[in-house]
C-alpha cells in the first residue's frame, strides 16, 4: 500500500492531551534493518473505537505535534467493530518511504481529530551487527542469572497484568473524561445562550419601562380630559339608548313583515302544488287522447270508411290534441312563473333575516362598549369628586390655619391697598407677600400696611377679621388675639410681650421664619424678607 497524496488529519494538540494507552503496540523490535519493508502490530483498548480517517505515523523521538511525521499509513478498519475481544491488528510500510538515517523513531497511532491514542517504544534503522562477543562465566553464576531471569519475567508478567488493568482503568477513565467534558461543552454553550437571553430581556426591559414612562404621562394629560368627556359619553349613551328602541320598535315591525311573508309564502306553495296536481291532470289527459288517437287510427283502418269522413274526425282529433298541448304548455309557464316567484320570497325572506340579526348583534355590541365606557367614565369622574373633596378640605384647612372662616368670605376680598390688588387680580384672597415688598421700601412704609400676622421676637399675633357683605364695605379690623396666649386685646401688643420691647430696637424679626438679624444689619434683613416674596 503506497503513500497517497492525501494529507493525514493533524492538529497542534499538546503532549499532554494525548491519550497513548487506548492503542498498544506489539512485537516492535529495537531495530530494523534499512531496505526492507516492516509490518507494525497494535491492539486496540476495550473502549476505543476507530474511525475511517485514522492513520499510523512514524515520528521521530523527541516530536512536539502531530504534523512533524516522517510518513504515515491509512488504517484498516476491523470487519467487527462492535467485538469488544482484543483482535490485533497490522498495517505494513514499504521501504521505499522509510528513513534512512539511524535516528530513534517510533510508531504514532493518530485519530481522524488529530489526537495521538497510542506510542510505540523507540526503534533505529541501522544494519544488524557483524560482530560475535564469546561471554565466559561460571556454571553457578549462570544459575543464577536464569534464576535472576524467571523472578524477572514474573515480575514483568505481573507488571503486564497490572499495566492491563490500568490500561482499562485509564480507558473507561477516558471515556468518562470525554463524556464530562461533552456536558461541560454543553454547559457553556447553555449558559452563553442564558447570558444572551438575559441581555436582551434586560434592554427589552429599558425599553418596556421608557415606553411605560411615556405612557404614564400620557395618562396623565389624558385623565384631565376625562371629566369633560364623561358628561359627553353620557348624553351620547342617552341619544344611543333612544336610538336603541327606535331600531328594536323597527325590529318588531320587520318581524311582522316577516310572518306576513311566511303566510303569503304558504299561500304560494299551496297554490304551486294545486297547479303541480292540475298539471298530472292535464297529462293524465293528453295519454287519454293519444290512446284514444291510436284506437281511432286502428279503427279507421279497419272499418275503411269513406275518405271525407276520415278527414273529418282527424282534423277533430288533431284540433283536440292541439288545444290539449297549449292547455299545457299555458300550465307549464304558469308553473314557472309561480316557482320563481316563490323562489325570490324566499330569497327575500332570508335576506331580511340575516339583515335584522347582523342589525340587532351590532346594536348590542355597541350598547354594550357604550356601558363599559360610561361605568368607567363614572368611575374616573367619582374619583376626581374625591379629589376635589379632599382638595377643598385642605383649602379650609389652610384658611383655618391662616384665621380665616371660609364660609364667612366672598368670592374676592377687598382690600384697602388699590394698588396690591392691581398687581394681582387673578388671587381670591390677595398676594399674602405685598406688605414684605412693601417693607423693603422705606417710603411706602407710611402708607401701607402688612397684610400677614406681624410677629414680636418668635410670638405671632392674628387679627380676626369681619366682613359686611350685605352693606359690600371693605373689611374692617376689630378684635386681636394673641395666637400664644390666646387671648384677646385691643392694642397694638399684647401684655405679655411689653417686657420683650426693649430688645425690639436691638435686634429685627423676619415676619415669615421668624429669623432674628442684628439691628446694624438692616439691608441684610430687608434682602432676606425680600427674598421670600420672589
Amino acid at each position: 500500500m503506497e503513500k497517497t497524496i492525501e494529507d493525514p488529519p493533524t492538529s497542534a494538540v499538546l503532549l499532554d492531551r494525548c491519550h497513548f494507552s487506548q492503542v498498544i503496540f506489539n512485537s516492535v523490535e529495537k531495530f530494523y534493518v534499512p531496505g526492507g519493508d516492516i509490518t507494525c502490530y497494535y491492539t486496540f483498548a476495550e473502549h476505543f473505537i476507530p474511525r475511517r480517517k485514522d492513520w499510523i505515523g512514524i515520528f521521530r523521538v523527541g516530536w512536539k505535534t502531530t504534523r512533524e511525521y516522517y510518513t504515515f499509513m491509512w488504517v484498516a478498519l476491523p470487519s467487527d467493530i462492535n467485538n469488544k475481544s482484543a483482535k490485533q491488528q497490522e498495517v505494513q510500510f514499504k521501504a521505499y518511504y522509510l528513513p534512512k538515517d539511524d535516528e530513534y523513531y517510533q510508531f504514532c497511532y493518530v485519530d481522524q481529530d488529530g489526537v495521538v491514542r497510542g506510542a510505540s517504544i523507540p526503534f533505529q534503522f541501522r544494519p544488524e551487527s557483524e560482530e560475535d562477543i564469546l561471554v565466559v562465566t561460571t556454571k553457578g553464576k549462570v544459575e543464577e542469572i536464569e534464576q535472576h531471569n524467571e523472578e524477572l519475567c514474573k515480575e514483568n508478567q505481573e507488571l503486564k497484568d497490572s499495566c492491563a488493568s490500568l490500561q482499562k482503568q485509564n480507558s473507561s477513565m477516558q471515556a468518562e473524561l470525554q463524556r464530562k467534558q461533552e456536558e461541560l461543552e454543553t454547559l457553556q454553550s447553555i449558559n452563553k445562550k442564558l447570558e444572551q437571553k438575559v441581555k436582551e430581556q434586560k434592554t427589552c426591559w429599558e425599553t418596556e419601562l421608557l415606553q411605560l414612562k411615556e405612557h404614564n404621562q400620557k395618562v396623565s394629560s389624558e385623565n384631565e380630559k376625562m371629566g369633560i368627556r364623561v358628561d359627553q359619553l353620557q348624553a351620547q349613551l342617552s341619544t344611543q339608548e333612544k336610538e336603541m328602541e327606535k331600531l328594536v320598535q323597527g325590529d318588531q315591525d320587520k318581524a311582522e313583515q316577516l310572518e306576513h311573508l311566511k303566510k303569503e309564502n304558504d299561500q304560494l306553495f299551496f297554490s304551486l302544488t294545486e297547479q303541480r296536481e292540475q298539471q298530472k291532470k292535464l297529462q293524465q289527459i293528453v295519454e287519454d287522447m293519444k290512446q284514444k288517437e291510436t284506437t281511432a287510427a286502428k279503427k279507421q283502418q279497419e272499418l275503411m270508411e269513406p275518405r271525407n269522413k276520415k278527414t273529418t274526425v282527424e282534423e277533430q282529433l288533431v284540433q283536440e290534441v292541439e288545444r290539449l298541448k297549449a292547455k299545457v304548455e299555458a300550465g307549464k309557464a304558469c308553473f314557472l312563473e309561480k316557482y320563481k316567484e316563490c323562489q325570490r320570497l324566499h330569497k327575500q325572506i332570508r335576506q331580511l333575516r340575516a339583515a335584522a340579526l347582523d342589525e340587532n348583534f351590532d346594536l348590542s355590541r355597541r350598547l354594550s362598549e357604550n356601558k363599559i365606557i360610561c361605568d368607567v367614565l363614572q368611575r374616573e369622574k367619582e374619583r376626581m369628586e374625591r379629589e376635589n373633596d379632599l382638595l377643598k378640605k385642605e383649602n379650609s384647612r389652610l384658611l383655618s390655619y391662616m384665621g380665616l372662616d371660609f364660609d364667612s368670605l366672598p368670592c374676592q376680598v377687598p382690600t384697602s391697598d388699590q394698588g396690591g390688588a392691581g398687581q394681582n387680580p387673578g388671587l381670591v384672597y390677595g398676594n399674602p407677600y405685598s406688605g414684605i415688598q412693601e417693607s423693603s421700601a422705606p417710603s411706602l412704609k407710611k402708607e401701607k400696611k402688612m397684610s400677614l400676622p406681624a410677629p414680636i421676637h418668635g410670638r405671632t399675633i392674628g387679627r380676626v377679621v369681619h366682613f359686611d357683605n350685605s352693606r359690600g364695605q371693605t373689611p374692617k379690623l376689630s378684635i386681636k388675639k394673641c395666637f400664644t396666649c390666646k387671648s384677646d386685646f385691643a392694642d397694638e401688643i399684647c401684655d405679655h410681650t411689653l417686657e420683650q420691647q426693649q430688645m425690639q430696637t436691638l435686634c429685627l424679626n423676619c415676619p415669615i421664619c421668624d429669623k432674628t438679624f442684628p439691628a446694624r444689619e438692616k439691608q441684610i434683613f430687608e434682602d432676606h424678607v425680600f427674598c421670600h416674596s420672589l
